[in-house]
């Protein structure tokens, strides 16, 4: 079993202090996104203990459909509903995980604040604690991801990749239960909600490239509402803003709905920033990488460039097929 630290580097004390007054914050009502939410707002009350921060439990699409296949459903189906409270002024801010937030933001809100990404790998659990390399012919893995079941096919083929659906706690049960033998989820996800004792295998971002703001919560506001802007920044990190960029950069390069698996995952090294990235056929028979290193100071033109250079191996073939 192969067990790994949590992953990287502190947010900067800037010390700012504002006035006194109530702050909504919206979020999805699972157990994650509380958990999740909860950090951010424990951070902003940290730094300023005038203000009150309270929660707004918001149901989304993605929340209501819990038996709808997730590739019937669209892209944005577990923000569109708090990005509707954000605009209409119920709410002031929302925290999202990063990767459920659509290419382009609505007209009127803004990407203000990202906090300290965890660490943003995929990890298997099954009912062996076996690694993905060891599982036995025809083990049953439950995810709904088209990266996952993409990247899955093409590491096992005599492996049998299911749908599924639910919060962390009940696909971690089902992964145990009648149906499956396991399930890959995300690293961040159970770091978050104190289970990474049932991870069997921390799966390699070499192999495994990790979605798009995997890892990273986003706070997104209103874009005229400066105050608001202002407070979140004091809980921003630099670094995973910076990855994050990137990475949002690569897919909108991509075309952003694409309907094959793509994803991209930026490090920021001592010289500069790295997007690895990666393009499959849903079932994984071609899987095309690319890597770009460039200024961190520009992370969208990184992006970018990372896009182009997985085109031009050959990935460019595949999106314009389907």
């Amino acid at each position: 079993m192969t067990k790994a630290p949590r992953w990287p580097p502190r947010a900067v004390d800037h010390g700012l202090s504002v006035t006194s007054q109530l702050v909504v914050v919206g979020t999805r009502s699972s157990p994650l996104s509380l958990v999740q939410t909860g950090d951010v707002v424990s951070k902003l009350r940290a730094r300023f203990p005038d203000r009150q921060f309270t929660l707004s439990r918001i149901s989304t699409t993605g929340d209501t459909n819990k038996d709808a296949p997730l590739l019937t459903m669209e892209k944005g189906m577990f923000v569109k509903e708090i990005e509707l409270a954000l605009l209409s002024g119920e709410i002031d801010l929302a925290v999202h995980s990063a990767k459920d937030l659509t290419v382009e933001l609505p007209d009127g809100l803004t990407l203000a604040a990202v906090s300290q990404r965890e660490d943003p790998r995929d990890v298997l659990v099954d009912r062996w604690d076996l690694a993905l390399d060891a599982l036995p012919v025809g083990a049953r893995i439950g995810t709904s991801s088209p990266r996952r079941t993409a990247l899955l096919m093409a590491s096992r083929r005599d492996i049998r990749v299911l749908p599924i659906r639910g919060n962390v706690g009940t696909r971690l049960d089902k992964a145990h239960g009648d149906d499956y033998d396991g399930v890959v989820l995300a690293a961040a996800g159970l770091s978050r909600l104190g289970r990474l004792a049932e991870v069997s295998e921390y799966l390699p971002p070499d192999d495994f490239t990790p979605e798009v703001g995997q890892g990273a919560l986003a706070i997104q506001t209103r874009s005229d509402d400066g105050d608001t802007i202002e407070t979140v920044r004091e809980v921003d990190h630099g670094p995973s803003h910076v990855a994050l960029a990137a990475e949002r950069a690569f897919l909108r390069a991509m075309g952003g709905g694409c309907s094959v698996p793509v994803a991209a995952y930026a490090e920021l090294q001592m010289d500069g920033l790295t997007v690895s990235a990666m393009a499959a056929l849903p079932d994984g028979s071609r899987v095309f990488r690319a890597a770009f290193d460039g200024d961190a100071r520009v992370p969208e033109t990184v992006g970018q460039m990372a896009a182009q250079r997985l085109l031009e191996t050959g990935a460019e073939e595949i999106i314009d097929s389907t």
